[in-house]
């Protein structure tokens, strides 16, 4: 399979700028009805450092899934949609993909397909977790969770983390990228509180739908703090 993921990430300064970026949740899915080669995509926005559930107003991302590349590229350079988003934003980077290996679900269905051609030693990997917070489990979730976070910060190998969102509170994920994949497991299997949400999860059923995914990072375009390496 040739089916690659996009993310791109768009970072805003000044309050005019904010507030389109945040109109864009809603206006953007015009432009991306019918798209050639989208077969998937979400609008996210973000939250505060730590995983938290504050807004952080300055940061958004487009996550897409393409039927290959070229649909991607090809987007990516003509797009009007995109140009707006670097028009107004301070600085903007796009992340190619490739999924190794996806469970779960993400509205209903699992829209990460293993790609056919993967690198044994990338650049970087990709983890992505999302989930919908039962209503009801909302203030177990959030009184817990964020603490579960905070070793991830000094955690070896570690190169981006941070929580996004399509709707604030229920709808979240979190995206981290890290220098191999035998570091992200080593944090993965080896941290205590990361283990104990895991066990909580199961205990409360937290959940409503969730999905764990894992990619190969082989490509990145333009502008992000500590992503010098990967460009």
């Amino acid at each position: 399979m040739k089916e690659i993921t996009t993310i791109c990430l768009f970072e805003y300064k000044g309050l005019k700028n904010k507030f389109w970026a945040l109109s864009m949740m809603q206006f953007a899915h015009k432009h991306l009805k019918g798209v050639e080669g989208l077969k998937f995509y979400k609008l996210l926005g973000s939250g505060k450092d730590g995983f938290k559930p504050q807004p952080d107003w300055s940061v958004y991302a487009l996550l897409q899934v393409w039927k290959d590349e070229d649909s991607a590229q090809n987007f990516l350079d003509t797009s009007k949609l995109i140009k707006q988003y670097k028009t107004h934003s301070k600085r903007s980077c796009y992340l190619y993909l490739k999924s190794i290996t996806a469970h779960g679900l993400w509205s209903k269905q699992n829209p990460f397909v293993k790609h056919g051609e993967l690198n044994k030693h990338p650049k970087a990997v990709a983890i992505i977790t999302r989930a919908s917070i039962k209503t009801k489990e909302l203030q177990r979730f959030w009184k817990y969770v964020p603490h579960t976070q905070q070793a991830i910060e000094n955690a070896k190998g570690l190169i981006y983390t941070k929580g996004f969102g399509e709707f604030p509170i229920w709808e979240m994920a979190t995206l981290s990228i890290w220098d191999s994949m035998e570091n992200a497991k080593k944090y993965t299997y080896a941290n205590k509180e990361h283990a104990k949400a895991i066990k909580m999860t199961r205990q409360y059923k937290w959940y409503k739908e969730e999905l764990f995914s894992r990619f190969e990072v082989y490509k990145v375009e333009g502008d992000w703090d500590g992503f010098d390496g990967l460009l």
